[in-house]
């Protein structure tokens, strides 16, 4: 692997253990066993290690949002709605605990994830009318926008809420099936039969995993 990749992965690894806010590319540096002139020789700073990690972000959450995927039916294409969001959150938990401090000390980002979540709810809404069509969900047009923002809100800002009600919580996987069930919890009013159906399910598996 190249130095410039492993210096990507081993500071979204210290990120995601220490929190952004703590690590330094000398911390960095010193965990790969690299000089800072080697790290520097990369990457001229550590906003620049983070665009590329939201770079690796953005191409994840763009292909498993992406409409190919909508061709699956029932309760796989809402596990795989589900599954990604979740799996995305615990991979780059970082960025979703600190989100609106990275975002506002680098303005170029903030546009960039400000476009990729513009194209993340036009997926959402056509995920949601998959479930329409499979008859999985009902609702108006104003409703169904109102859903995709509600869902929006909640994958966006889940660990940061869970950090604010605590000082000392740590975001575990645990808190992340929370959340899972938080979404389904936000969806189910919409369900028809089946959907309500296949959603309990849903919520079956996971409270397994969280026993």
């Amino acid at each position: 692997m190249k130095t410039r990749d492993r210096i990507v992965l081993k500071s979204l690894e210290l990120f995601n253990e220490q929190g952004e806010r703590n690590v330094t590319t000398n911390h960095i540096a010193a965990h790969m066993n690299i000089s800072t002139g080697n790290l520097y020789y990369h990457f001229s700073n550590k906003q620049e290690i983070i665009l590329a990690i939201y770079e690796l972000y953005e191409g994840e959450l763009l292909e498993r949002f992406s409409p190919h995927y909508h061709q699956q039916e029932n309760l796989a294409l809402l596990k795989h709605y589900l599954d990604s969001i979740f799996t995305l959150m615990w991979k780059y938990r970082f960025f979703y605990a600190n989100l609106p401090e990275i975002l506002q000390r680098d303005s170029a980002l903030h546009q960039r994830y400000m476009r990729t979540q513009k194209e993340l709810s036009r997926n959402l809404l056509s995920i949601l009318d998959s479930f329409q069509n499979m008859d999985l969900v009902t609702f108006t047009d104003i409703q169904k926008s109102q859903l995709c923002v509600n869902l929006h809100m909640v994958a966006v800002s889940w660990i940061a809420y869970q950090s604010s009600m605590s000082l000392n919580i740590e975001i575990t996987q645990k808190v992340i099936y929370q959340g899972m069930l938080q979404m389904i919890s936000i969806i189910k009013p919409f369900g028809t039969s089946l959907g309500k159906e296949q959603m309990e399910l849903l919520e079956e598996g996971i409270q397994v995993m969280l026993a």
